[in-house]
């Protein structure tokens, strides 16, 4: 309940709230902001990231399979479909460095990018309900699911040129991976699922090594300490899931391989699970 509260010599009035006179960035402030009740906005959704250059690079011989098994899951499961940039995105890359983009820039572009990625999708989609879906519109999901549609989106969180200076390099490290999670996190989605052409996280490359062993189940920490110098998932989703809220486990699966996508939207262990 919002309650006015007159300042000492009525010359003001002030909104009394727990915050009143108190600073944001306090740590005992942070603390007491603590719940164990947050809504979950959309639990019943399962957040869908398909990879650019593991997937959408690999044309119709693997596109098509796997639109038609998302079809095919429409009248199960609630989805949101997330593309990465792939190629284009590598390549928008490689030009912005060489002109000296700085890391906002990149990130920036990078959206950019995968937006051709989510039009092509949802080119070969909008006969089934497919519907491009901007950030603009996130408040109509619930509309759009419920009308039988199938949202696609681009993975890029929205950070442009607000993306934090890179640890390493000057690559953003808030890319399509963590996106897609925190999307999911923010939704209280009902599974996370990273769709690439590998069976899960290894602890090598398995193109380069074939004694590279299939992580099956693990904790972000762990994978984390790890130091994996390759990884099919980006380190900052591993950094954000250690203060999961809703989102606590995600899971890492091959798109090729048909049957995939349904057991694990079925929440079958399918490629590598991580979870806290």
């Amino acid at each position: 309940m919002t309650r006015l509260k007159s300042a000492g010599d009525k010359s003001r009035t002030h909104i009394k709230s727990r915050f009143t006179r108190e600073s944001l960035v306090d740590r005992d402030v942070n603390r007491a902001t603590g719940t164990e009740h947050e809504t979950e906005i959309l639990p019943d959704v399962n957040v869908i990231g398909i990879g650019g250059r593991s997937i959408l690079d690999q044309g119709k011989k693997t596109i098509f399979p796997l639109v038609d098994e998302i079809v095919a899951n429409k009248s199960r499961h609630k989805m949101i479909l997330a593309v990465s940039g792939g190629i284009r995105a590598l390549h928008t890359y490689a030009i912005a460095l060489d002109l000296g983009i700085p890391t906002g820039g990149l990130a920036h572009l990078a959206g950019a990018a995968e937006e051709q990625y989510e039009k092509m999708l949802q080119a070969l989609l909008a006969k089934h309900g497919g519907i491009q879906l901007t950030k603009d519109h996130y408040w109509d999901i619930p509309h759009k699911l419920a009308s039988g549609m199938i949202p696609i989106m681009i993975c890029m969180p929205p950070y442009h040129f607000w993306e934090q200076p890179a640890r390493n390099g000057s690559l953003p490290m808030n890319g399509s991976d963590f996106g897609l999670y925190i999307f999911a996190e923010s939704l209280g989605a009902r599974s996370v699922i990273y769709v690439k052409d590998v069976d899960g996280i290894y602890t090598e490359n398995p193109r380069t090594n074939p004694g590279a062993k299939l992580i099956r189940k693990i904790h972000p920490n762990e994978l984390l300490e790890m130091k994996l110098k390759t990884s099919c998932l980006e380190p900052m989703v591993l950094e954000v899931m250690r203060n999961a809220r809703h989102v606590k486990s995600v899971q890492v699966i091959n798109g090729r391989k048909p049957g995939n996508l349904t057991r694990a939207l079925n929440l079958e262990h399918v490629g590598t699970i991580v979870q806290v």
